[in-house]
Formats: structure tokens, sequence, C-alpha cells
């Protein structure tokens, strides 16, 4: 979650190729258009050394560096279709474990990003010792907030604290980010709501758009950031889809296809 301390913080096709994933959903190949793009420089600071929670951390992935570059690759080639786009610059990524209440949370500004990764809810979702769940509901995690770093913002709209529907935007497509690269479980897809509650239900929608209507679809919709102002969700959509689209109406097509509505 961005600048919060709650959070619910298929690989993409790619113009220039595709990543894969294994069984523990780590990308084995990153686009070969994004190896050598510099994500910024990243500082990992084990804040809490002497919980159980940064001895699992370690276990699971004992080289973090690595470990944030590679996932904030994956971000950055679902959200952009070359390192000649209009990215986000960031700078920097502060990443911490710390021994906190929450889940994960990404704050800082101007290319300075700081995401806090809490040891006591790695114990607490290591409940079951299951090696593999963990590392999948860190990388989970981990492309959310960094979609947070790397993803575009909505102009002439207000900010993410004072207008719903930036706020939606913002958590809608950092989930996108994490459905589209498999980082949630087959159980992942809330029912009903609407487009507008922002994080899963609106993540969800936004990749059922990509998989049903436009194949770049997520990727202009991070762009129509720069090119619909002030932003809306519909505006974006009859930028994207065509005139003849309205978002009430897809939001209805898609929930007749997930069977959470009948026509």
């Amino acid at each position: 979650m961005k600048k919060k301390y709650v959070l619910y913080a298929t690989c993409l096709l790619m113009g220039a190729g595709a990543c894969t994933e294994n069984k523990n959903g780590r990308n084995e190949a990153v686009t070969s258009v994004w190896d050598k793009y510099e994500v910024g420089t990243i500082l990992f600071e084990d804040k809490a050394p002497e919980t159980k929670g940064s001895e699992i951390y370690h276990q699971i992935i004992p080289d973090a560096d690595s470990y944030i570059k590679e996932q904030a690759r994956t971000v950055l080639s679902t959200l952009y279709n070359s390192p000649k786009d209009s990215i986000v610059p960031v700078h920097q990524i502060h990443y911490t474990l710390q021994d906190i209440e929450g889940i994960s949370a990404k704050g800082g500004s101007h290319g300075n990003i700081d995401i806090f990764y809490s040891t006591r809810y790695i114990e607490s979702a290591f409940a079951d010792n299951d090696t593999a769940k963990i590392l999948f509901e860190t990388r989970g995690i981990l492309l959310h907030e960094l979609t947070h770093a790397y993803q575009l913002e909505p102009q002439g709209i207000g900010t993410y604290g004072t207008n719903r529907v930036f706020w939606a935007f913002i958590e809608g497509m950092a989930d996108a980010v994490r459905v589209a690269n498999g980082g949630f479980d087959s159980n992942g897809r809330p029912t009903g709501g609407n487009y507008m509650d922002g994080y899963r239900t609106t993540g969800y929608f936004l990749v059922w758009l990509r998989d049903n209507k436009d194949p770049e679809f997520l990727r202009k919709f991070n762009k129509s950031a720069l090119e619909i102002i002030p932003w809306s969700f519909d505006g974006a959509i009859k930028h994207i889809l065509g005139k003849e689209y309205n978002i009430d109406d897809l939001w209805r097509e898609y929930q007749i296809a997930v069977g959470d509505i009948q026509a």
C-alpha cells in the first residue's frame, strides 16, 4: 500500500520477448530490453536481525539486492514497452526489514523510495513452515510496492489522499501488475465490488481487459496518466479502446464473464 502501513501491497506478453517463471514465481529471464536498465541503487537494510522473520527472509532470499532488481525489471516490463518510454525516474530504493505491525508499504519521493517489509508478518505467514508459500507471498508484495515506485500518476484530479479516482488507479494498477505476473494464488480474485474499489478488485479487472480487449492494455492504461488530463477511468477506456466503450458496460461484461453476476 502506498504511504500507509497496511497492504495487499502469466508473464505479460512483451514486444521484444517474453519472461518465464519457475515454480517459485521467479523470472528465469526478463526480456533483454530491460537487462541493462538502471532500476536504481538498492540499499537493503535489516533493522530486525534478531527476529524469526528476518531469519526466514534471509533463508528464502539470500541475495536481496539481486532479487529486488529482478522484480523491479518485471514491474518495468509490465508497465512500459521499452526503456525509451517516459518512465518515472528511481534513483534509490531503500528496502528495510522492520519488526513492526503491518505488512509492507512504500514511501519516499523524488526518486528516493522507501519500502519496508514487516518481519512479524513474515513470521506469521510462515506458520505452516511452507517455504514456497512465503517466497510466493513475498514476491507478490514486492511487485505491488515496486509498482508504486515506477508507475505513472493521474493528473488534474488531486492526490492519492484527496481523490478516490486517483487512489483507485494507483492501488488497482499495483495489484494488476501483481496479478499479471502470477502474484496471487488461484483464489486471489475477490467477487463483486466495483472497479473503483482499488487493489485486487480493480487489478483483476484491468488484467481481464488486457486479456480480452487489448494485449497492451496495462501499458496503455499506465501511459494514459500522461495523456488524459484530467484523468478518469472512462476517459482512459475511451482513449485506449475507442469511444464506443464505457467503463460501466465493461465492468458489467467482466462481472458476467467471471460469473459474479448473470446476464
